[in-house]
């Protein structure tokens, strides 16, 4: 097993509008969306509360977080290696953001930690900063860039990786499963329906948070390939909910 397998912790998280509709929204935020939303793309030419809906999830000003599924290599017997993975989800963002810092910080390094995510430099470090300072909490050591050196943040990305300095494209994760024949995570929802899934089904986040989960196993599996090591087998996953 990679030394290093050891310190790192995949990570990945789910998304929400922070109302349920546009309407809900103070008469500000209705605002700074209706400004924001002229800028977005559109093809369907959606009115500003039909695409708050839709997009309002992926920014930070206007989103928050519901789950925050995390993967864990350890060393089994044999000299293969294992994966435990986990979740944390709560509709109370505060009560979930301090649960996982609580749990950065209690069961790992902060110097030795490096995080793991896909897309993570663009979306889910930022987003869980932005949304930690939002609920007044301290940002983790492990998370926080400020007064950094590049080489000083360990922040790892599958999609940074898979480029190899190419800056022109994104490439999915569920693209990158399907070429290394990994098994995918998209079985039953996609992002694009999280939004969906959690204010219109009563046992919505149970299932955002299992789908969440089977990203993070898709994530390690495609760390362990972009590294030319063996997957994980899954009878050597440990999912727990």
């Amino acid at each position: 097993m990679q030394a290093d397998l050891k310190d790192i912790l995949i990570l990945d998280i789910e998304t929400v509008s922070i109302e349920k509709d546009w309407n809900s929204l103070s008469p500000a935020m209705q605002e700074h969306w209706n400004r924001k939303s002229k800028f977005l793309r559109n093809e369907d030419e959606l009115a500003p509360d039909e695409l708050f809906f839709d997009r309002g999830a992926i920014y930070a000003e206007f989103g928050k977080v519901i789950v925050i599924a995390l993967g864990i290599f350890h060393e089994i017997g044999d000299g293969n290696y294992g994966l435990r993975v986990t979740s944390f989800q709560n509709h109370n963002e505060n009560e979930l953001l301090n649960q996982f810092k609580d749990f950065l910080e209690s069961k790992f390094d902060a110097r030795k930690l490096r995080l793991c995510a896909h897309n993570g430099k663009e979306f889910d470090y930022p987003y869980l900063c932005r949304r930690m300072l939002v609920n007044g909490i301290s940002l983790p050591e492990a998370l926080d860039v400020a007064d950094k050196k590049p080489w000083e943040i360990l922040h790892l990305d599958t999609m940074d990786m898979w480029k190899f300095g190419d800056r022109k494209s994104f490439t999915s994760l569920d693209l990158l499963t399907t070429i290394f024949g990994i098994s995918s995570s998209k079985s039953e929802i996609d992002g694009s329906q999280v939004n969906k899934v959690y204010y219109e089904e009563e046992s919505g986040l149970d299932r955002i948070a299992k789908y969440c989960r089977g990203d993070v196993i898709a994530t390690s599996q495609l760390y362990l390939k972009l590294n030319n090591l063996p997957l994980v087998e899954n009878s050597r996953i440990t999912e727990v909910s």
